[in-house]
Formats: C-alpha cells, sequence, structure tokens
C-alpha cells in the first residue's frame, strides 16, 4: 500500500485542504478542504494535487457570470422567450414539434420493426412515460395524460404563443 501524501494545510487555489476524509472509489484519498468563500468541500487528493479542483464551486460561478457579460452573443440572448422556463423548471422552447415528427403528436412516436406506437415525456431529466401502444389514440391519451400531470399548464401557454406567430 502506497503512503498518504499529507496535504492538510496546504492551498490549492482557493481550497485549503483540511484532513482527509476517506478514499475514493477509485483508491485516492479525499480531503476535507475550506474554500475562500466559506463552503467545506471533499475533494480528490489527486484533483487537488493536479490543480483540476481550484474551489468549491465559486470560482466556475464567478467565471461564467464574467463571460456571461463579456459575451456579446449572450447578452442579445438575454430576454428572449426562447430562455425562459415556467415554474416546474420546463423550458418553453424545448416543447415544440421536431420537423422529424412524423406522427403530429409530440412525444408520440411509430416504430416499424415492432408495429407500434411509443408514447414519451421527459421530465427534470427522467422519463416519466415511456410505453407502446398498439394504437395510436391510446398513445397520444397517455401523453396528453402525462402532459397534464407533469407540465399542467404549460402546453395550453405554447400552443397558445404557436397560434399566434402563425
Amino acid at each position: 500500500m502506497s503512503r498518504i501524501i499529507d496535504l492538510s494545510g496546504k492551498k490549492f487555489g482557493r481550497l485549503t485542504a483540511i484532513k482527509s476524509d476517506g478514499h475514493s472509489v477509485n483508491g485516492n484519498v479525499r480531503w476535507l478542504c475550506h474554500c475562500e468563500c466559506g463552503n467545506y468541500v471533499t475533494v480528490d487528493g489527486f484533483e487537488l494535487r493536479r490543480g483540476t479542483t481550484k474551489s468549491c464551486g465559486c470560482l466556475r460561478r464567478e467565471v461564467m457570470q464574467k463571460q456571461y457579460r463579456c459575451n456579446p452573443a449572450m447578452q442579445e440572448h438575454k430576454g428572449h422567450a426562447d430562455s425562459l422556463y415556467n415554474k416546474n423548471g420546463v423550458a418553453y422552447a424545448s416543447i415544440k414539434r421536431s420537423r422529424r415528427n412524423h406522427s403530429g403528436v409530440i412525444g408520440v412516436s411509430y416504430d416499424e420493426k415492432t408495429d407500434h406506437w411509443f408514447a414519451r415525456l421527459m421530465f427534470h431529466s427522467h422519463y416519466v412515460l415511456m410505453k407502446s401502444f398498439d394504437n395510436f389514440e391510446d398513445a397520444v391519451a397517455a401523453r396528453q395524460a402525462a402532459e397534464k400531470k407533469y407540465l399542467g399548464k404549460v402546453r395550453t401557454h405554447i400552443e397558445a404563443d404557436n397560434a399566434q406567430q402563425a
């Protein structure tokens, strides 16, 4: 077994290593660190020494805010409807019919290999609906029920906006 490199008291970017805090899955020692912003975070010792991890995440937030303020393309995008999210965290821009959609209903598709209709709905990066149906109407009904349950009134707002644009 290799000996542990003592990092306690040493500074790595904005982090100061305090004490070892067990081992990670790959066998590296994890270190409890104190960030200059006041947060505590546990970090892989190798990542500290290599310089990959420099803060608790506050540095990334600051850099991203600065890039956002200095990037003219981001400033131009600011305030556009396609960057809006509803109260459930669903992007309004994501709820639109794709050009590849041949069924005419968002989230309903036909699989020629199995001769079934599929209804899908993803909510917060997880599929909450992913079922196959023998006929199109059942798949559409399942999709609409899932939309009502998970998305609420979002669909009606989107459809109203799309109707106004047409």
